[in-house]
């Protein structure tokens, strides 16, 4: 018996999505069917299907998923709960522009036995919300509700053709039940999807006036900026970045990146931000004009100690929504000229018109690119930069006390190691981005929002879509429950996708902490400990690797470090014993297959 739901699962695979996190309840009787039906078929499940016993891990594992492959997995959830039960993880795929597809099953409508799968059950009646689409609308780029097997297969081509257009991003599909169990003809399945006449949008260029604008005052800036956070969540855009930054001399500052924007090795790269109070480039004072590309927060007006320069020129350029109109209520950045363009093709633009408007002005004697001031300027940010690295190597050797470990340690460990990194370090995001300094376009990721929890989930994700060796998950404490560890780790277990998560463990939540201090810098808190302020988690701590190896059946290999140890030995001691840690716990990951969790005590909050 086909029904509904053969429809449905097979408009999925026949627009390409390959991969289902599912979460199942009372309002999936028909897709349980079906996938049992197909399973006795000879070639069995058209899609893979991955048990997900928590919907957060699920829509995590799929956001993963979908940021190393580019390709949109599905989430299967239960009713109202299983969509509130998304969690945070919604807001996470809204604000990394993240194509997800998530379906989600509604109670039955009619409950005497009128049509197959009514209602039978006693939560049918109180899981029966007025608008279950509504709990997660103004995250979705398209919320539909399926009505019909007749025109099931629009439906889901037209959330696909929305999710995979700029600005990408979640949509949210949900039916009845007696709907998904609706019987069909076989015929019906035999129709082959034309997609071609469903393409994306096409990415946009600069308009003529725009690139002559924006280039021009580039080449006539005495300190030139520019300023990124996501730009390599295209990773064939960090190419024509480079080439333009190369041209003139130009830095490249990174602001709450959530992707390798440029390579940390290139001389031109200025740091990073994630803008705490003060923590704003000083190039932002003396910069004339600043090129913003892919950034939600370039920086912070209110700063006090660093802010832009009042008479500098601004120039944004976003691909999806350059106003922020439909994503955040109350954004302004006082900027000359605004444009929705692609930034791998608008940087592509910008450098070949450069390079014209240098040759025309060579034939009087005038090239820009060849300037004294272009060259003295592309000497001082290769030296700022040979010693920021020389200062980031030092901060490396150094141990505190003898005893707890610092991010520098940890992660310079790590990076020795060579990995893709899921970066969920909260309160430590700059020192990780710091001290990876990654190079490769994707081999650092973050979950792009604010809602804490994703890195777990997203291992998953990666190592389903990827053939990367070695998969970390660098988190806090805090991320590290956040993301439902009892999930993850049996999810991993169960599909064999290993990856080493590194604890960054201060002893609870350092980040609401740091916020106190933004405002009341030397308020009655100040000098409070994290347990007086209810965001610590001691004294009796989670032994968070145990947790792991419980939650995998004895399958997860864990180890503490950086406590309790000798804190008379010295530096190279405490080094040494980092390694062996970290060359063990990789180990586990690449020669036996499994996870491993190292947790590392970092100061106490």
């Amino acid at each position: 018996m086909l029904t509904t739901s053969s429809v449905f699962l097979k408009a999925l695979t026949d627009v390409g999505i390959t991969h289902a996190f599912v979460n199942w309840g009372s309002d999936h009787p028909a897709l349980l069917e079906e996938l049992e039906r197909q399973r006795s078929s000879p070639n069995g499940t058209a899609l893979k299907i991955i048990t997900s016993p928590n919907e957060m891990v699920a829509l995590s594992a799929a956001q993963g998923f979908a940021q190393v492959t580019g390709k949109p997995a599905a989430v299967i959830v239960h009713v109202d709960v299983g969509t509130q039960a998304l969690a945070g993880a919604v807001h996470n795929v809204d604000r990394s522009q993240t194509p997800v597809l998530i379906y989600a099953g509604a109670s039955a409508f009619t409950s005497n036995n009128e049509l197959n799968g009514s209602r039978n059950e006693w939560i049918m009646w109180i899981q029966d919300v007025p608008d279950q689409s509504a709990i997660v609308r103004q995250y979705m780029r398209y919320t539909a509700q399926i009505h019909s097997p007749v025109n099931i297969s629009e439906v889901v081509k037209r959330s696909f053709q929305i999710a995979t257009s700029d600005p990408k991003g979640p949509v949210y599909l949900w039916a009845r039940r007696e709907v998904m169990e609706a019987e069909v003809e076989a015929s019906v399945m035999d129709t082959l999807e034309d997609l071609s006449k469903w393409p994306t949008v096409e990415a946009s260029a600069l308009s003529p006036t725009a690139v002559t604008r924006i280039a021009t005052a580039l080449m006539t800036a005495n300190n030139p900026l520019i300023i990124t956070s996501h730009l390599g969540r295209n990773p064939d855009a960090v190419a024509p970045l480079i080439v333009l930054s190369t041209l003139l001399a130009i830095p490249v500052y990174c602001t709450c990146p959530s992707a390798v924007n440029i390579p940390f090795s290139h001389p031109y790269f200025a740091g990073l931000s994630y803008l705490p109070p003060g923590g704003h480039t000083p190039l932002l004072a003396t910069a004339d004009v600043v090129l913003v590309i892919e950034s939600d927060v370039p920086w912070i007006a209110g700063d006090r100690v660093s802010s832009l320069n009042g008479e500098a020129r601004v120039f944004i350029i976003n691909s999806g929504d350059p106003l922020k109109a439909r994503e955040m209520g109350m954004w302004h950045v006082p900027a000359q000229m605004i444009c929705r363009a692609d930034a791998e093709l608008a940087l592509i633009q910008l450098a070949e018109v450069v390079r014209q408007l240098d040759e025309q002005a060579s034939f009087v004697g005038e090239s820009v690119l060849a300037s004294t001031l272009v060259l003295e300027r592309a000497k001082a940010l290769k030296r700022r930069h040979e010693a920021w690295i020389i200062s980031l190597d030092a901060r490396e050797q150094i141990f505190v006390d003898g005893a707890n470990l610092t991010v520098p340690n940890v992660v310079g460990a790590l990076r020795r190691a060579g990995t893709i990194v899921l970066n969920e370090g909260i309160s430590n995001y700059s020192p990780v981005w710091e001290h990876m300094r990654t190079v490769v376009p994707g081999s650092m990721i973050t979950s792009g929002g604010s809602s804490l929890g994703w890195a777990l989930g997203a291992a998953i994700g990666v190592s389903l879509g990827s053939d990367h060796d070695l998969i970390v998950a660098v988190v806090g404490d805090g991320s590290f429950m956040f993301g439902v560890p009892s999930s993850a780790y049996w999810m991993a277990r169960k599909y064999n996708t290993p990856f080493l998560t590194i604890v960054l463990n201060n002893g609870g939540w350092k980040s609401p902490k740091l916020s106190m201090l933004g405002v009341h810098p030397s308020g009655l808190g100040s000098e409070a400990s994290g347990e007086r302020l209810s965001v610590g988690f001691g004294p009796d701590v989670p032994d968070y690797s145990q947790i792991a190896v419980a939650a995998s059946g004895g399958w997860a290999w864990g180890k503490r470090i950086g406590s309790g140890g000798d804190g008379a030995v010295g530096a190279e001691q405490n080094l040494a014993r980092l390694e062996e840690a970290m060359t063990e716990a990789v180990n586990i990951v690449l020669k036996e297959g499994r996870c491993a969790v190292l947790d590392c005590i970092l100061e106490s909050i």
